[in-house]
């Protein structure tokens, strides 16, 4: 949506540069004044991992930041003590028109975050603010709140997933905090857990992290990124998780490779979701062990209603001893008790879509929905039985779901490192005797950087395959949607390269859904 002020792009280069006021103890409607500077005794930049905010309602919205001035040290160089935290929310980004403000008191216990629920604020509007610690102001990042409930007409968000640190740049994020959306849903992978491979563009700190300290440090590598920063500076997200912020192809309390017992694994589970809780602008309180609840549902207005989904914690193991079947049928895959979502989310997310009054229901999840065989051979299939190939019953239950919703179902997701564009189908062996027919779209965006390296099999496995509109291995970025009454439209963003952080963006490829028309159409 159009800023009358300033321009995003015009905005991101002021907080870099502009000298702002200081604040205050006393929270006055005007410019923010502090007639007593605290002394630094931090010895560094306490704001080094920046500022963001996230799950916007029409009266608030989450900011967030952490103290960290050596940021992949032990405690992020922070002493063991509660620092107070200044914030700050202004309708200027001079804040001249201060309309927000309080101390809130970082603690060592959570690493020194804030998450502040910043409320009384007016529904779609643009706000602005900043923290105060240790003497030093941090950046100056923008947000927006949701609109009010009622008719809405046009939302502009983005989705992105997948930004594996050693294996490029986060160019595609230059391009996203340029780009004017209202939205950026984070679809998972915003940390990879493995230790310092051997190639790729820049390393991780360590080897494969398994406790608190650890965690923390990875996400601080992460955070330091700039690129990173500014499209959080720019947006706020919505945030979920994927596998890579625990372990690669976790289910419950079952490691990748069955290399720790469960309670074993449960404690590592409990700790890195503790650090991703420290970490992402969330409205969730902190967990205190390895059971979390995350999922939730955002709405806007009466055009949209997200439901983010968690497939990780809740899943039963991949079927048939491997996230991959060549060829030959694998029986689990139909299990009647094999589960994605878990019983609670399941019934949760089939009630949203019953009770749902928005023209839009979205599932903002995780892996590849439709069914997909990497193999360009029909008679000898290639199934990646860590999707919802590996668990056809559920699958089915939720694509009936989605056709009781009242207009449109939408799904988008991560995970896969590479873009697709399915419609989603009904099993011919539907109760009723009807035949198959399209009942949704899935829109599958690429990585940030996370590599694909079987593009080729792609090129040959899309057209064997009339339900798949569109894939694509070889490029990286993010997807960006226009929604309005009438239609979505997504235009898969591409980056010239990951290799080096100066690139250029172009659209690759663009397709609508239309109001009541599922299955998608190129243009």
């Amino acid at each position: 949506m159009p800023f009358p002020e300033v321009t995003r792009r015009g905005f991101l280069g002021l907080a870099g540069g502009v000298g702002l006021a200081t604040v205050g103890s006393r929270l006055v409607r005007g410019p923010s004044l502090l007639t007593a500077r605290s002394p630094q005794t931090l010895g560094g930049q306490p704001f080094a991992l920046g500022v963001a905010s996230g799950d916007p309602l029409s009266d608030r919205v989450v900011l967030w930041t952490r103290l960290a001035p050596d940021p992949t040290a032990p405690a992020g160089g922070m002493p063991p003590e509660v620092f107070p935290v200044r914030w700050e929310v202004a309708t200027d980004e001079r804040f001249g028109d201060v309309v927000a403000g309080g101390t809130v008191r970082a603690k060592p216990d959570t690493a020194h975050s804030v998450h502040v629920d910043a409320s009384g604020l007016e529904p779609a509007t643009d706000y602005f603010y900043r923290f105060i610690a240790d003497g030093t102001e941090s950046d100056v990042g923008r947000t927006r709140t949701a609109p009010a409930a009622g008719r809405l007409a046009r939302l502009r968000f983005a989705f992105a997933s997948c930004q594996d640190y050693e294996e490029g740049y986060y160019g595609a994020h230059r391009h996203l905090a340029d780009d004017d959306v209202d939205v950026v849903f984070w679809l998972g992978d915003y940390i990879y857990e493995g230790g310092v491979g051997s190639n790729g563009v820049r390393r991780h700190e360590g080897p494969e992290i398994l406790d608190l300290d650890a965690y923390r440090r990875r996400y601080a590598t992460y955070k330091s990124d700039i690129d990173l920063q500014r499209s959080h500076v720019a947006h706020p997200w919505v945030v979920t998780w994927d596998d890579h912020e625990v372990d690669n192809n976790y289910a419950d309390d079952r490691s990748q490779r069955d290399d720790q017992a469960p309670d074993a694994f449960l404690q590592r589970r409990a700790v890195a979701y503790q650090a991703w809780w420290e970490h992402q602008p969330v409205r969730l309180s902190p967990p205190t062990g390895p059971d979390y609840k995350i999922y939730r549902r955002v709405s806007f207005g009466d055009l949209v209603n997200f439901h983010v989904l968690d497939t990780r914690q809740y899943r039963t193991d991949q079927p048939c001893g491997s996230p991959v079947d060549i060829g030959t049928p694998c029986a689990g895959q139909d299990a009647p008790d094999a589960t994605l979502l878990g019983s609670e989310q399941r019934e949760w997310l089939f009630t949203g879509l019953r009770e749902s009054t928005a023209r839009w229901d979205v599932l903002a999840q995780q892996i590849m929905f439709g069914p997909v065989s990497f193999s360009p051979d029909p008679a000898l299939p290639v199934l990646n039985l860590d999707q919802w190939d590996g668990y056809e019953v559920e699958r089915q239950k939720v694509l009936k779901a989605l056709t009781q919703a009242p207009r449109n179902g939408v799904v988008i997701t991560g995970d896969i490192h590479s873009s697709w564009v399915n419609d989603l189908v009904t099993d011919v062996s539907d109760e009723t005797g009807a035949a198959p027919r399209t009942v949704a779209t899935e829109l599958v965006g690429t990585s940030i950087t996370s590599n694909f390296p079987f593009a080729d099999v792609i090129d040959a496995a899309v057209p064997t395959q009339p339900t798949i509109k569109y894939g694509d291995g070889r490029h990286h970025g993010y997807v960006r949607c226009d929604l309005t009454r009438n239609q979505l439209r997504a235009d898969f963003r591409y980056v010239s390269s990951i290799e080096t952080p100066d690139v250029s963006v172009e659209t690759g490829a663009s397709f609508v859904i239309g109001d009541r028309k599922p299955g998608a159409l190129a243009v």
